[in-house]
């Protein structure tokens, strides 16, 4: 099946200060404009869905296509040579860049574009999870533009036109990042142990397959934390100062979705694995234009800064954990308590007070967490991302650096368009507690 959006009115800018930085926003944030309010809403132009929708790729238009894949797992499960011989029918000379890792790094960005420059594709077609897609996208930037920085990827709406070389084309196989429909990238600097959210409608892929058939490869573990990830994304997007009509609905309905959902797929329930696919796609839709908020702040600026002690926190696992939390911070302002109850009464929680839906709401999320084996802190975050008696991070190591994860929390991306801009002593605050699992009453 498909899915077509072509209705892109005006962009518009919205400037959101905080006590660290002024942080540049473009998506549903509202400016007046003669008397009207301007917003903007965008998807890829094609979203092809359901089982077979790969072969979809017969349908490209060009000469030359570069796949761009992470480690064996699209080769091994026949989905690689499936699109490579789509491709080739198409009439297109077909290049392999595999090998993207997880949380893809700037060197791998930079060395992949090397490789467009040379073969220059007029397609970049990227398969797998979130990180060789994200990759593709950097490399897209790069490619277009040789003499780009990874610097100048990383403001915030501030990508030159692109598609003037190539359009893009994404095949996601996790049910959770949702970047084959996103103006969002995460790519990570391993020198300063930092994630960087790379934000542009530019880089929204031209066309999106969904093909339920690449998620049911998925291992349990890898469910659970994606199918996380893609609640969060729904539920900061319904919160988020940038919300609209547009994105309310399928921000709701993906909730809806997934919590009926999740807990099956991750049981190995295959139908609920592909509705599950086309859930954490709504959410995206939700996001990208909606934004989000501190849950995914804190989580990138915490994925890869314990690095040094043998192990990351998983992106989704991470979202997991802060969740709770940050409702609960978040919950202090009124609108967003009103829209959590929202949420609530939409996954039938009860509750007569909003109160009452919010604290009812964080207990369901948590027994989610439980229910999918995710810790709900860091100090019981094992190596392996399973709930532990002793975490990974040492408490010392911890309190040292959260000083500096909290500066760069703050200083993230998707801070903005969070219902409540935490200062530097409210934010360290909140990732005590979630390190600790403490409760959060400011």
């Amino acid at each position: 099946m498909r899915f077509s959006s072509v209705c892109e009115p005006v962009r518009t800018l919205a400037l959101f200060k905080t006590n660290v930085l002024t942080s540049i926003c473009f998506a549903n944030t509202k400016e007046r404009l003669g008397g009207m309010v301007m917003s903007r809403f965008t998807l890829p132009r094609d979203v092809y869905h359901g089982k077979g929708a790969m072969e979809n790729l017969k349908s490209l238009k060009g000469s030359k296509a570069i796949i761009v894949t992470g480690g064996g797992s699209m080769k091994r499960n026949g989905f690689l040579q499936q699109a490579q011989e789509y491709l080739e029918e198409a009439g297109m000379e077909v290049k392999v860049l595999d090998g993207v890792e997880p949380d893809p790094s700037v060197t791998t960005v930079m060395n992949g574009a090397q490789v467009m420059l040379e073969f220059e594709p007029d397609w970049i077609v990227a398969m797998g999870g979130g990180s060789p897609i994200d990759a593709a996208k950097a490399m897209w930037i790069k490619y277009e533009y040789p003499e780009c920085t990874f610097e100048d990827m990383c403001k915030v709406f501030g990508i030159p036109e692109l598609r003037k070389k190539a359009h893009f084309c994404a095949i996601p196989s996790t049910s959770g990042t949702a970047t084959e429909v996103t103006a969002f990238s995460i790519i990570t600097d391993y020198d300063k142990g930092i994630k960087y959210p790379i934000a542009d409608f530019e880089i929204t892929p031209d066309v999106a397959i969904v093909d339920a058939a690449l998620a049911e490869t998925m291992p349990q573990k890898l469910t659970a934390h994606t199918g996380m990830d893609a609640i969060t994304h729904a539920i900061e997007a319904y919160v988020s100062t940038a919300n609209c009509d547009y994105t309310d609905a399928l921000a709701i309905h993906a909730i809806e979705m997934i919590q009926g959902d999740l807990v099956n797929s991750y049981n190995g329930d295959m139908e609920a694995r592909d509705r599950m696919h086309n859930a954490q796609c709504l959410a995206g839709m939700a996001f990208s234009n909606a934004l989000l908020g501190i849950v995914h702040s804190m989580a990138h600026k915490t994925g890869a800064v314990f690095a040094d002690f043998g192990a990351h926190i998983i992106h989704g696992a991470a979202n997991a954990m802060y969740l709770p939390k940050v409702i609960a911070f978040n919950a202090k302002d009124e609108t967003a308590k009103k829209r959590y109850g929202v949420i609530a009464d939409y996954m039938k929680l009860g509750g007569e007070s909003d109160d009452e839906k919010v604290e009812l709401l964080i207990e369901y999320l948590r027994g989610m967490n439980d229910k999918l084996n995710i810790p709900h802190c860091i100090a019981s975050y094992g190596a392996d991302s399973y709930p532990t008696e002793k975490g990974f991070v040492p408490e010392e190591v911890f309190l040292e650096r959260l000083p500096e994860i909290a500066k760069n929390a703050i200083g993230d991306a998707c801070t903005g368009s969070n219902p409540r801009i935490p200062t530097q002593e409210e934010m360290e605050k909140l990732l005590k507690a979630c390190y600790y699992d403490t409760d959060v009453d400011f």
